[in-house]
């Protein structure tokens, strides 16, 4: 399967895998994202910018991740290794449930990697959800390390953020 940056014609089925995503995770006791986030705006932003990477599957969008170097200004008071280099960012990691279980959620992130490297990025930076520990493992197997954590309004649990070093 091929990851391609997605185009605005997407936004339909990318939003559809987002709602389905919220859904399972809700289902399974995880409330990290919900009707409000990620909202159609923030998607339709990432879309227009370039920035969000899809894997389509006969144009039904099964994962996404975006890409860029927004960063909460709540990273700023936490011991990052990469001080002086350029880091990405890596937000909004979805894989539909069907196709969970499957390398999917690592190909994004070996995708995400790849692309970083090739854009002069040092590094990578993200946060996840402590109450979503598939993600967390996901993370630390593919060689992320903790940096500490951070809060977010409306949500019950913390959130772990992780930096890569490229």
């Amino acid at each position: 399967m091929n990851i391609e940056i997605a185009s605005i014609n997407s936004l339909k089925s990318i939003k559809s895998l987002y709602v389905t995503v919220t859904k399972h995770l809700r289902n399974n006791g995880v409330d990290q994202w919900d009707r409000f986030y990620p909202s159609e705006f923030v998607i339709g932003k990432d879309l227009k910018r370039g920035h969000l990477h899809a894997i389509l599957n006969d144009g039904f969008c099964i994962g996404v991740v975006v890409l860029n170097e927004d960063q909460s200004f709540k990273y700023a008071g936490l011991p990052w290794s990469d001080k002086e280099g350029r880091p990405a960012v890596i937000h909004r990691l979805a894989v539909h449930p069907d196709s969970q279980g499957k390398g999917i959620g690592k190909q994004l992130l070996l995708h995400a990697e790849a692309l970083a490297t090739s854009q002069g990025y040092t590094s990578i930076r993200l946060d996840a959800y402590t109450a979503n520990p598939a993600a967390i493992t996901m993370y630390e197997r593919t060689g992320y390390n903790q940096v500490g954590q951070i809060r977010f309004p409306f949500r019950k649990h913390p959130y772990r953020c992780f930096e890569k070093i490229l």
